[in-house]
């Protein structure tokens, strides 16, 4: 049954409503990719074959009664192991929480049962979704399935859902569920030759998910395609009232209004997205990306996003604050690690020296750098100075996002600076690390809709992905333009097997 883990979200729907094939046969040759690959990719932290058949199941059984199946229906996926499951290991890739099984559902994950999705297994990531590489793990980096052309370097999946990307684009899951704080959904999107979307801020709930920066923090979907990404957004989508955050609004039939002509559409090309010394091979795609969306009838419109060169500075003052601060509930008392001093230091210790063990044995070094950046942003010297200044350059960015929305409908520009790197180039200069975020972060400060589609390879033959930015509450515009492109683009590239 290899032939199925060929199929997408909406191929699997279709072929199990029709009875082409069942799900739990889906679920079996998921199941079985799964395990051949997990080895070399080390893509899972947990793997739960027996919920993926259960799943399936249960959604056979509804088919063969003539009931209604949802919109989900006999899809297996990868849950990234920052979403509570119940009963299943939740560790945010942090050996902090490498023990917690939470007795309840993310909203998220629940919604995505509800509609008929199996769970494959929990995805591996950037712990506390701190990185841009999946080399942050405490349990192992996540390989790239990609490979650079003539060579057999291992390839960073990107961050923080490198998980989720490894295993959508090696075909051993049709879709993942990612987090996007600062472009963790696109750009390990972009860097494995996948689609991803963050929808507008407060779009899908975030309770039930490991916190980062909880005024940054939003779901969302990656899967091969657009209209997959859509079909599974919809699912994730939706009302909370346990999360505050969360926007009272209907959510729209994204999958049915999806059209990718754009005629009467203007598409903003951010002049300061155009760097000095910016990769040739990026820049080429960008120019096509252009041509592709005038071709489908939009009119091209130069625009001004002038505090964008401040957007990555006020990025790492906020996030790590708000880290700092979601953080501090990991201190050895109620769940997670508990450690204690060595016994020879431990005569006279008291809570905050077992606090102190405890978080030292549990977070990882960029954990801890976050945490210590984030600390001294809100130290009361420092608060006015960084932090304020920080929220401050956060609302000129949203502003000129909505100055630039008066005029343009959405705006195209690349979703990184480069193709993957090598697993190791990076890790030992954080700043460079950081840098890789730059045409990411200034849609997550704003809370806008933001996707990655593939658009071509580089000259190694690795993948460069396009991103699509639009107004608040307009996902339809962002995935219409992502189909228009993904039309042109014809991109079909996936990794040769060496797994």
């Amino acid at each position: 049954m290899s032939e199925l883990t060929d199929l997408g979200v909406a191929a699997i729907r279709e072929g199990v409503a029709k009875g082409d094939f069942t799900a739990v046969e889906v679920a079996g040759a998921f199941n079985a990719a799964v395990a051949e690959a997990q080895p070399a990719l080390n893509a899972f932290i947990t793997l739960t074959p027996e919920k993926a058949l259960e799943a399936a199941a249960a959604v056979d059984a509804d088919r063969a009664a003539g009931k209604a199946l949802g919109k989900m229906a006999g899809v297996p996926i990868g849950m990234k192991d920052l979403f509570a499951t119940t009963g299943t290991k939740t560790t945010a890739a942090s050996n902090i929480l490498g023990t917690f099984v939470p007795p309840y559902e993310s909203t998220v994950s629940q919604k995505l049962w509800d509609a008929g999705a199996g769970m494959l297994g929990k995805l591996n990531l950037d712990q506390f979704a701190m990185g841009s590489s999946n080399e942050t793990s405490a349990f192992g980096n996540v390989i790239s399935p990609w490979r650079r052309e003539g060579s057999d370097a291992q390839m960073a999946p990107g961050g923080s859902s490198g998980g989720s990307s490894a295993a959508v684009s090696a075909r051993i899951a049709p879709a993942a569920t990612g987090t996007d704080t600062g472009g963790s959904i696109r750009q390990p999107a972009a860097f494995t030759g996948i689609s991803g979307i963050k929808p507008t801020y407060g779009r899908c709930s975030r309770w039930g998910i490991v916190a980062f920066a909880s005024s940054l923090d939003q779901a969302g979907p990656m899967a091969r395609d657009v209209r997959d990404c859509a079909i599974m957004l919809e699912a994730m989508a939706g009302f909370d009232p346990k999360d505050s955050t969360s926007l009272d609004m209907p959510v729209p039939e994204w999958e049915a209004s999806l059209n990718a002509d754009l005629r009467g559409k203007k598409v903003g090309i951010p002049r300061e997205y155009r760097m000095d010394g910016m990769d040739a091979d990026v820049a080429r795609v960008w120019d096509e990306g252009i041509a592709w969306l005038k071709d489908a009838g939009a009119e091209i419109v130069d625009i001004n996003l002038a505090h964008t060169k401040y957007a990555l500075p006020a990025y790492y003052i906020i996030a790590p604050a708000e880290a700092s601060s979601n953080l501090a509930r990991y201190d050895g008392v109620r769940y997670g690690l508990r450690d204690l001093p060595p016994k020879e230091s431990a005569r006279g210790a008291g809570l905050q020296d077992m606090y102190a063990a405890t978080r030292a044995a549990g977070f990882g070094a960029e954990v801890r750098r976050r945490i210590l950046i984030g600390t001294y942003v809100l130290s009361a010297g420092f608060y006015d100075a960084y932090y304020t200044q920080a929220q401050k350059v956060r609302t000129l960015i949203s502003r000129d996002f909505m100055d630039a929305f008066q005029t343009v409908d959405v705006i195209l520009a690349p979703t990184a600076p480069t193709a993957a790197f090598g697993l190791g180039e990076m890790v030992s200069d954080p700043l460079a690390m950081y840098l890789n975020d730059v045409f990411a972060v200034p849609a997550s400060l704003a809370g806008l809709p933001a996707m990655s589609v593939p658009a071509g390879l580089d000259r190694q033959g690795l993948p460069l992905g396009l991103q699509l930015i639009g107004r608040p509450f307009d996902e339809q515009g962002v995935l219409d333009a992502g189909l228009a492109i993904e039309a042109r683009a014809g991109f079909t590239a996936r990794p040769a097997k060496w797994w």
